[in-house]
């Protein structure tokens, strides 16, 4: 079994969309026992709409975030960063070059980029909470635990 890390940082482009939800995830399944946070490369005005729907069809409630960037968050020390968009992973790249931190980049699809019907962009929104729910599951296992 590998050892789970104690502070994670999720990070997207404007920390609207897939880093809040992947935050969310995180502490649904890990609770407190991981410090996890989320923050983007540039502000964004609000969590998108979409994201408090799709995220409260799974019981987490992230209609209380509050985007931030890199330059907001008020811990820096963290022992791994998921970056889920390539301007993310450039930002967390500079950032920890002198750290001891690892970053793994995890290329996630940025939803509000779906055209069509309301039900299309939703479903755009669902595969990504669905795929980021599976890579965590994967990267950070509930050892012992019942699955979620």
């Amino acid at each position: 079994m590998s050892e789970l890390p104690s502070a994670v940082l999720f990070c997207c482009t404007m920390n609207a969309i897939r880093s809040p939800m992947a935050e969310g995830i995180m502490k649904l399944i890990h609770g407190r026992r991981i410090y996890v946070d989320s923050c983007g490369v540039r502000l964004g005005q609000e969590t998108d709409g979409f994201v408090i729907e799709v995220m409260d069809e799974i019981g987490i409630d992230v209609s209380n975030h509050k985007p931030k960037t890199f330059d907001q968050l008020e811990d820096s020390f963290f022992d791994q960063i998921i970056t889920l968009s390539p301007e993310a992973q450039h930002h967390a790249m500079d950032m920890t070059a002198y750290m001891d931190c690892d970053v793994t980049f995890w290329n996630t699809f940025d939803p509000s980029l779906e055209t069509g019907s309301r039900e299309q962009r939703l479903e755009a929104y669902r595969t990504v909470r669905d795929q980021l729910m599976m890579r965590i599951k994967k990267a950070f296992p509930r050892h012992g635990m019942a699955d979620i």
